[in-house]
């Protein structure tokens, strides 16, 4: 595990109500100055990727990209992280639907509000409707799932919905498969086309 691998696991645990000293000894020794908290690890793949697109070491650069099991989390680690507790700079990704939750954690513990950036539905929707279903399509071939795919679109409750709705339901249908699409939907971006909100969280940090 990473040094700040480790950093993530003993903010978890102390979000779960552990101990908070792990947390500022590793924050202290590994020169942490930034937590960027996104509702689950899909987001820290496609961020991770994108960073690495980009030639950066987030880690090595002092910023923990952090899940956080949920947006409802978000007041909690924001009080862990921000400037009642390890001070440290405060961003995050999150969806539409979830911007209350973020805006007043955020708000609470005094960080900027445009600090955060929100995707329409979420991460998985603005990366499609960037690459476009057919391109997502051959990815999905690539990756070897067209038959779950074909099979998928085959049900029901899929007819009749729009083809970037079926893709973004595909891609939760399965334990793991968005953490891994999350990386392959951003590595096949256009680096000139990358989602707003992703762009702008890069390029804030």
């Amino acid at each position: 595990m990473t040094d700040m691998g480790a950093f993530r696991e003993t903010v978890t645990a102390w979000a779960a109500g552990g101990p908070g000293e792990p947390a500022y000894e590793l924050a202290a020794r590994l020169s942490v100055r930034a937590a960027v908290l996104l509702e689950g690890p899909s987001d820290v793949a496609a961020v991770d990727a994108l960073a690495e697109r980009h030639g950066r070491d987030l880690a090595a650069e002092g910023i923990c990209v952090l899940p956080i099991g949920g947006a409802m989390s978000v007041g909690r680690y924001a009080r862990l992280l921000g400037s009642p507790g390890l001070g440290l700079r405060l961003t995050g990704l999150c969806d539409e639907r979830e911007r209350p939750y973020y805006a007043r954690a955020f708000e609470q513990v005094g960080a900027a509000q445009q600090s955060f950036f929100v995707c329409a539905a979420d991460l998985e929707d603005e990366l499609i409707r960037v690459l476009g279903v057919a391109r997502v399509q051959e990815l999905v071939r690539a990756e070897g799932d067209l038959r779950a795919l074909q099979t998928f679109l085959r049900q029901p409750a899929q007819q009749g919905r729009a083809p970037q709705q079926q893709f973004r339901r595909f891609l939760g249908t399965k334990k793991g498969r968005k953490i891994h699409y999350g990386r392959v939907l951003v590595e096949a971006l256009d680096p000139d086309r990358v989602p707003a909100p992703l762009d702008g969280l890069l390029s804030s940090l």
